[in-house]
């Protein structure tokens, strides 16, 4: 298979684009950066398809690594036929590769095996062939042997079906055929195990759709069920064509004397071996496309959760509510520095308000804070009222936001935690860490596994392998777009920089505590272990304010220096004037960007990505991105009322629909036949995580927490 030519198809991009992008990938360098860096020698793909063409190479070409195996396998047996041969090498997908395999992989004992063992292989081929004149009870008295246990012509003839039945289902073109009309036309069904036990899955309990329209979130609704064991699950596949096809395929000769054995051969080989098999693999291939689905949505999220503006140059108070153990506060400056932390007992069962009251006041005071960032969880809807009742006693404007809080316990009892915090308790941590998550998302987020952060669905039900690498991927990508300040980011920030592992970003913390900070972007070589590679990898993604060379706090990469130099000098700058905040209107001022940039010796893209840059140095793209509400005053769920019309924030989105908050600590689902007039396949087509929306309450139940939103007409 001609791997280039096959990717080149699937991604629809130029046969070029494809060699030089693997080239990269095979040399080592990082999607990032190839994206970034790299924009001439690939045409410009953008890191989503340069991803998904690193993953089908890895798929494909272990796929050809399988195709050896198994050629060399065969071959090793003596039974590799010229057709055989091509037909595995000309195999697009390892399923298509295994039916081929399938005769000839070392089986464990069966029922065909132990019939072989005893000698019935000749009566097998007999039937098979259906050209016998006499009765096959005399024809199998040939093979009757007391020292092989074969006592009778019945056990005999039952020997030689069990042979013929595993080659009936090892045959190659029958299971391609079988695979592809149970997927056509069969039926997905589900029935509950106890009718009368409540759950989650009722909906399920007695269900049935067709298979090849069954969708992603009910495919993986249905798998979990059935793990609960509250479900049984199965595919019920169209029986009859299938023996009739199998009929018509084996069935050489109207004969008398075999055709009703091997009638009832092909039933119980369809049955007994080829049924629950390809249920197997199709349902496996279900998963594993609705997991695939999932993540790409989870991924889709959670960049959209990464990509949130930074609130900056505020001190904000952080708020972890709960009842019993009280609400733990941390109050950390513009910098994310903890300046304080307390802990009050606003909610039950001590309710002490006022004294909880004296104390804000005196920390809002004290810090000037000006903002309180309040986790969603328990008490949390206690707390807010607290918050609100607080603002209106205060003599200055405090605002409030309430943040997603999902993975701060986990981030807080985390080893790297308990490093940033030697001294604070669990509680301490998960205050400083909502408040720092309203300051700069990005920078406090990547220190949670990526799988806890809670904007995905059944994520724990999947291959976990996949998904982290996925989400890996999402956060490697946003941390390099918006790009690292040198010196100040956290390990586990630097870590996700292009080109930089855990070793290297805990040596440059190192080198940094050990030197100060770092004057220019050459330093890093000094960094242990981090080599010329490692640098052409990371250097554009970090940036160094006020250092040695203006072009250090851009995204500029070093070796395209020279070409930025020359460019301001030709229009009679240099790069001090970028210290003073950039070189407005640079843009306008190029008339042949192709003229000029091989003049300076650089690509075109590259040229338009140094104007970009040096017309304002290192822009933050989460700029473009919708702000959090901030909020001053508390609604209640019993306040809604159906028509009501609201701003939200989108917290999360699913293939059905997507959760917003209206500040009612109960999310309102808007589903996605409400969300536009327009037909859309999926509601990432509408929203994203974190978008501000306006939205209309449809209906509201107050006894299952459920409110009803629509996006239309509003």
């Amino acid at each position: 298979m001609d791997i280039l030519k096959k990717l080149t198809e699937e991604l629809g991009i130029k046969l070029w684009q494809t060699e030089s992008a693997v080239k990269l990938i095979d040399e080592g360098n990082t999607i990032p950066f190839i994206s970034r860096y790299r924009k001439e020698a690939t045409g410009s793909l953008n890191d989503e398809i340069l991803r998904s063409l690193s993953e089908r190479l890895a798929y494909l070409r272990g796929l050809e690594d399988k195709k050896t195996q198994v050629l060399g396998s065969i071959e090793e047996q003596g039974k590799l036929t010229e057709e055989l041969k091509n037909q595995i090498l000309a195999a697009e997908t390892l399923v298509a590769v295994d039916d081929l395999y399938r005769p000839y992989r070392p089986k464990r004992r069966t029922r065909a095996t132990m019939a072989k063992e005893k000698g019935l292989e000749g009566l097998a081929d007999l039937i098979r062939l259906q050209l016998t004149k006499k009765p096959l009870e005399e024809e199998a008295k040939a093979y009757l042997s007391e020292e092989k246990g074969v006592l009778t012509v019945e056990e005999a003839i039952a020997g030689a079906g069990d042979i013929l039945a595993e080659a009936v289902s090892d045959e190659a073109d029958y299971r391609a055929y079988i695979r592809k009309i149970t997927f056509e036309e069969g039926q997905l069904c589900s029935e509950a195990k106890d009718e009368k036990a409540e759950s989650v899955y009722e909906m399920y309990y007695h269900y049935e759709e067709p298979v090849k329209k069954a969708a992603g979130h009910r495919i993986l609704a249905l798998n979990r069920g059935e793990a609960e064991k509250v479900l049984t699950v199965r595919i019920e596949a169209p029986e009859d064509r299938i023996l009739r096809y199998l009929e018509k395929k084996i069935l050489i000769h109207d004969n008398p004397y075999t055709t009703p054995v091997l009638k009832d051969v092909i039933a119980d080989s369809w049955r007994r071996l080829i049924e629950p098999s390809i249920e197997r693999e199709i349902r496996s291939e279900l998963t594993e496309k609705a997991e695939d689905g999932a993540i790409r949505v989870f991924g889709k999220n959670l960049q959209q959760l990464l990509m949130q503006p930074p609130i900056a140059g505020q001190v904000v108070l952080g708020w972890d509510p709960a009842f019993r153990t009280g609400c733990k506060l941390a109050v950390v400056d513009a910098t994310g520095k903890v300046l304080d932390t307390t802990v009050i007992y606003p909610t039950a069962p001590q309710n002490k308000v006022a004294e909880a009251k004296a104390v804000l006041k005196k920390l809002i005071q004290k810090y000037g804070v000006t903002l309180i960032s309040l986790g969603n969880g328990t008490a949390s809807r206690e707390s807010e009222q607290v918050i609100v009742d607080l603002i209106k006693e205060l003599p200055v404007p405090v605002k409030y936001v309430i943040v997603n809080e999902a993975g701060a316990s986990v981030y807080s009892a985390s080893k790297l935690a308990t490093e940033e915090f030697p001294n604070f308790d669990v509680g301490q941590r998960s205050a400083a860490s909502i408040a720092r998550r309203l300051q700069d998302p990005l920078a406090e987020l990547v220190k949670i596994d990526p799988k806890s952060i809670g904007v995905g669905q059944y994520q724990h039900d999947m291959n976990q392998k996949k998904l982290s690498e996925a989400l890996t991927g999402v956060v490697e990508d946003c941390v390099n777009r918006v790009g690292v300040d040198l010196n100040t980011a956290s390990a586990s920030l630097l870590e996700y920089v292009s080109g930089i592992s855990k070793t290297l970003a805990k040596n440059i913390v190192a080198y940094r505590e050990e030197n100060g900070r770092f004057r220019n972007r050459r330093q890093l070589l000094k960094v242990a272990k981090l080599g010329p590679k490692a640098f052409e990898q990371c250097a554009g993604f970090l940036r160094i304010s006020g250092g040695d060379n203006p072009l250090d706090s851009t995204s500029v990469h070093p070796e395209s220096y020279e070409g930025a130099e020359k460019l301001l000098a030709s229009m009679g700058l240099s790069s001090a004037d970028l210290a003073r905040g950039g070189v407005q209107g640079l843009s306008r001022k190029v008339r042949d960007y192709g003229r000029l940039a091989e003049q300076l010796g650089v690509g075109e893209p590259t040229l338009r990505d140094i104007v970009k840059e040096l017309e304002k140095p290192g822009r933050d793209p989460r700029d473009e991105m919708p702000r959090p509400i901030l909020r001053t005053d508390v609604l209640e769920m019993k306040d809604l009322k159906p028509g009501m019309v609201l701003k939200g924030t989108v917290r999360n989105v699913i293939d059905f629909g997507a959760f917003v908050d209206i500040g009612v600590h109960q999310d309102g689902l808007v589903h996605i036949s409400q969300m536009t007039d327009r037909y859309i396949k999926h509601p990432l087509e509408a929203v994203s995580v974190g978008d501000v929306v306006d939205v209309k309450v449809l209906s509201v139940d107050l006894q299952k927490k459920r409110i009803a939103l629509t996006m239309k007409g509003v």
